[in-house]
């Protein structure tokens, strides 16, 4: 959607796919830089604040961005001779919570849609947005349309839900740090809400929960192969986020490298190693609507522990000021500390539950590069470490010859 000429390709394809017979929902996101664009001009008048009454107008102010493009794509399909109809998240209505900036999808109204489709119109639908109950746009975060796409295809409960995006489907990590990445066929729902979730940036993570709970077949596909590819080619390319796992995806132990830059440690320290401490500290995180990920607790000495998590780095400014204010003097700990230069490098793979042996060998091919780990996280299907963010690339390209993922897939 960069482009008006962008939008014309993307009509054109929506098109083929209608004349093929199939009904059509489309989810656009914003034309290229536009909420960024709409975001600046906020900051320009005011600065960022956490208030809610400025992060409703922020709401209101981005939403515009999709409103813009979907009903430039309708006009589109109309000048390709296809009915066409736009509407915005709150017409059809596609209701949220009242979390600005990143509101949850609660429920949608697919009677409208379902009425439009009967009629022969493809529909449009704003993606990233929709309206809490009491009126009031609000957004879903970044990467909201895919999350949005996903949310209507499981309330139509579509054959397939297709997700159009800059790239051409999921890799084993990202092939601008290892040029040597594959493109993978298939990867299960489970590898995919970890990549996601681990900081792989080719779905939002909200888009893969709205799949595995809705039961939502998926597929990654490039938005800039020709918009008139043979239509069964096209529906067979990308990558199939699938629900089965057969034996082949079996004998891959891990399937990709995941990284996140965006991350932040914070240590609270010389807390009081008694029951409830850890519900202190993440309750009052949690109330202020901030996101935890790795948690560690140090061993006592002396009747006191050290508590350290990672948050979000655009989250890092405001937790730390909280646990300062609030948190430290409540417990009677001793200071909070933090760093900024970290990151988070994980493997992923429905293989690592019948092998034994992966995360130690992701530990010794980390210290043979001479990098140290300073927090650890696993489940079943990945193993997490969190870094020195200087050492990233070299963790990734390390790790990804290490399991062979260079390697054409057997």
């Amino acid at each position: 959607m960069g482009s008006t000429e962008r939008i014309r390709n993307v009509a054109k394809r929506v098109a083929k796919w209608a004349r093929a017979g199939h009904q059509m929902v489309v989810v656009p996101s914003a034309m290229s830089g536009e909420t960024n664009r709409l975001l600046g001009l906020a900051k320009e008048l005011a600065p960022a604040k956490a208030a809610a009454a400025y992060n409703r107008e922020l709401d209101m102010l981005a939403a515009t961005g999709e409103q813009a493009s979907s009903a430039l794509l309708a006009i589109a399909l109309q000048a390709e001779g296809m009915e066409s109809v736009s509407y915005a998240g709150w017409q059809v209505p596609v209701k949220t919570n009242s979390a600005y900036t990143k509101a949850r999808i609660e429920s949608i109204d697919d009677a409208r849609v379902r009425a439009d489709l009967a009629a022969g119109k493809v529909v449009v639908i704003t993606g990233f947005q929709g309206v809490d109950e009491d009126d009031n746009i609000t957004t879903l975060g970044r990467g909201g349309s895919d999350t949005s796409a996903v949310a209507v295809a499981a309330a139509m409960k579509a054959h397939e839900c297709l997700i159009y995006t800059d790239v051409d489907g999921v890799y084993t990590t990202d092939p601008r740090v290892v040029p040597e990445a594959r493109r993978l066929q298939t990867v299960s729902f489970e590898e995919m809400l970890e990549m996601a979730s681990l900081g792989s940036k080719v779905l939002q993570i909200r888009s893969v929960e709205f799949a595995g709970k809705y039961k939502v077949p998926l597929r990654v596909l490039s938005s800039f192969t020709p918009w008139d590819i043979d239509i069964h080619e096209e529906a067979k390319s990308g990558t199939l986020i699938t629900f089965e796992e057969d034996e082949k995806m079996e004998q891959a132990v891990v399937s990709g490298i995941a990284f996140n830059r965006d991350e932040a440690k914070i240590s609270v320290l010389g807390v009081p190693d008694k029951p409830g401490i850890a519900y202190q500290i993440l309750g009052a995180v949690a109330d202020a609507n901030i996101e935890v990920d790795v948690i560690i607790q140090n061993i006592s000495k002396d009747g006191k522990t050290d508590f350290s998590f990672t948050v979000h780095r655009n989250d890092y400014a405001r937790t730390v000021e909280l646990l300062t204010s609030k948190v430290v003097p409540a417990l009677g700990a001793q200071e909070v500390v933090g760093d900024t230069k970290i990151c988070k490098v994980s493997i992923v793979g429905i293989g690592m539950r019948s092998h034994v042996g992966v995360a130690a060998k992701m530990f010794r091919h980390l210290s043979e590069e001479g990098i140290n780990i300073q927090m650890i996280s696993t489940s079943e299907i990945k193993t997490s470490v969190v870094i020195d963010e200087k050492y990233m690339e070299l963790a990734v390209r390390a790790l990804h010859r290490a399991f062979d993922l260079d390697q054409p897939a057997s």
